[in-house]
Order: structure tokens, then C-alpha cells, then sequence
């Protein structure tokens, strides 16, 4: 530390809070939102957080400065946080009959006309059409008669009134629906049980609790910034809650399951692990970069599609089309 300037010594300090919180971040997906409210929150910022320690690395680097060890360290220690974030390759085994199963919150096909854009409801019905998934998941769905989606079944929750809706489209048979409301809320599961080459699978289509962020709105001043973190942190509570009420209607299937949709939650999240357990994330084992499916100036990927063991994943894709404030994803799925 004799050695460098004060400026680097400061940088060095700077780098150290950053490591550490990066090294302490490991334990977020272990913490219940429940009893660690407020340290749950943090979960949102461990992608910033990597960004931060890799452009520490970088700099003692290109200074020639031992003090690179200490990010390297915890990046190394946290390697599995890496792969969640990115992807350097990606993996491309396409066979004509893989399961294509494509996951999208459509933001009701920009029915606030949030996207200056005409004719974006077309745009999304003609965009999945042409992209001929074999399922199609999507969030924040309204009905509409003037345009339709190619698929011989579909299954969606009923209206009522304040709560979105899921729906779940599919070219193979549906034998059995059904919906896990979430009380004083305005989000919803549902699930679908398909019969898919002589076996069945059963399908969820998550939409957790939403934050609610519009950081182009958002008063960051002290007192609303205390307000925001406590809604964050009461968000995270409510997620928990929906999270547990899925795992247990999952416990009781009979069939292998696949979960996707959009979490509202990063994977450096409780709910995430939750949700994930023993499946694999379609995006960890084939997907390339960020794979960032909201449209949020950090990489953030808050939608997933998590597969049963036996499932080979050869392919995922995320669509850089924006049409919502999501970006729809695709999992390319073998099946034995």
C-alpha cells in the first residue's frame, strides 16, 4: 500500500467493499426473504457488483499491481455467479425434432402504448408465429379477436378483474390445467400437464410478484429511496410466499416438470434457487452472453426456463426484439 498513490489508495478501499460484498453475496440465495428481508434485497445488485470487481481486475492489471488478487480471488470463489451472468460460448445442436418451448411476458401486447410503436400487437402475434415454437408461454396476456396464434391447444386462467393473465399455447395434446392463485395479488401460475411422445409433462408458467421499478420515475431522494428499498424488500416477502405455494402444488406431480416464466428476481435470488433446485437452466447449459431478458440498463435476467434432469437442452436464445419490456426467450429441448 506504500507504494501507490493516494488515489489508488482509495480505489483499493473502494475495491475491497466491493470484493467483500461480492464474497458475502454467495450466501443471498440461501437467506429467506422472510427473516433476511433486508439483506435479501441486495440480490438485485450482484450484477453490478461482478462488473465492478472485473473492472477492479483490469485496472491493478494494466497497473501492474499485485492488488488484483483480491477481486480474482472472489470472482474465482464465485465462479458459478459468473456463469449465471454470462456465457462465453453457447451451445447448437438443432434437430428437427427437438421440443422448442419460447417463454414471454408481451406486456399486453403494448396495450398502454408504453412502446411508441404502431401495430406492436401484430408485430408480437407475427414474431411468434414466424419463430413456430411447439409451446408457447406467455405473461400479461389479453385476448384479442382480430389476431390469433397458430396452435391446436391453449389454456389460460379466467379473468378477474386487477389479475393478469398466463396462458399456455401448445401443438401438443393438453390433458389437464389448472391455476395456483396468489392471494392480494395481482400475479398468477398456472400449469398444463402435456402429453409429449407418449409421455406426459407438466408445464408451469410462473409471473411472480412484480417490483414495480420505473427508474425514470423514481425519486431518489433519502426518504423515497427508504420507501422503494421497503417495498423492494415487502416485494421479495410476497415472492417467497407465491415460490412456496408453487414447490408445494409441485411436490404432488407425477410427472417430470418444466418451470418457466417470468420470476421478477435475478438468479442470484432465493427464489430462483428455490424454483431451480435439482432442474437445469436452459440458459446456463446453452445460452451465450448476458442473456438479458429485461429491458433494464443492467444485464438483468429475470426470465427463466428451468427443465427436468432428463431433458437434454441443445439450444437457447434470447430475441433482441422490443416489442415489450421484456425480451422473449427460447429453450430447444431433446427428448429421450
Amino acid at each position: 500500500m506504500k507504494k501507490l498513490s493516494w488515489v489508488d489508495k482509495l480505489l483499493f478501499l473502494l475495491n475491497s467493499l466491493a470484493a467483500a460484498t461480492l464474497l458475502l453475496s454467495n450466501l443471498l440465495p440461501y437467506l429467506s426473504p422472510k427473516t433476511f428481508g433486508v439483506i435479501a434485497v441486495f440480490s438485485l445488485a450482484v450484477p453490478l457488483l461482478i462488473v465492478l470487481n472485473i473492472l477492479f481486475v483490469i485496472y491493478w492489471v494494466i497497473k501492474l499491481k499485485k492488488q488484483f488478487l483480491v477481486s480474482t480471488l472472489v470472482l474465482l470463489i464465485g465462479f458459478n455467479q459468473l456463469n449465471l451472468l454470462y456465457k462465453i460460448t453457447d451451445k447448437e445442436v438443432l434437430m428437427t425434432d427437438d421440443l422448442k418451448i419460447m417463454s414471454y411476458n408481451v406486456r399486453k401486447f403494448n396495450f398502454d402504448h408504453s412502446i411508441q410503436q404502431d401495430g406492436v400487437d401484430i408485430k408480437i402475434y407475427d414474431f411468434i408465429n414466424q419463430t413456430d415454437p411447439d409451446i408457447a408461454i406467455l405473461q400479461e396476456f389479453i385476448n384479442s379477436k382480430e389476431i390469433t396464434l397458430d396452435f391446436k391447444f391453449k389454456f389460460m386462467n379466467p379473468y378477474v378483474k386487477g389479475k393478469a393473465r398466463n396462458v399456455i399455447y401448445s401443438n401438443f395434446e393438453i390433458i389437464n390445467s389448472g391455476v395456483i392463485d396468489f392471494k392480494n395479488s395481482g400475479n398468477v401460475a398456472i400449469f398444463s400437464d402435456i402429453v409429449i411422445k407418449k409421455d406426459t409433462v407438466r408445464l408451469y408458467n410462473i409471473h411472480l410478484q412484480s417490483l414495480r421499478i420505473q427508474l425514470n420515475k423514481e425519486n431518489f431522494g433519502e426518504q423515497d429511496s427508504e420507501r422503494l428499498f421497503k417495498r423492494i424488500q415487502y416485494t421479495f416477502q410476497k415472492q417467497m410466499n407465491q415460490v412456496e405455494k408453487i414447490l408445494n402444488h409441485e411436490k404432488s406431480c407425477p410427472y417430470k416438470t418444466i418451470i418457466a416464466g417470468d420470476f421478477n428476481n435475478t438468479a442470484f435470488s432465493w427464489a430462483y434457487h428455490k424454483i431451480k433446485a435439482d432442474k437445469n437452466d436452459s440458459f446456463v447449459v446453452a445460452g451465450k452472453g448476458f442473456g438479458k431478458s429485461y429491458d433494464y440498463f443492467l444485464p438483468a435476467r429475470i426470465d427463466f426456463i428451468l427443465v427436468d434432469p432428463s431433458f437434454e437442452i441443445n439450444n437457447f436464445k434470447t430475441y433482441d426484439i422490443k416489442y415489450s419490456d421484456h425480451f422473449p426467450i427460447m429453450a430447444r429441448l431433446g427428448i429421450n
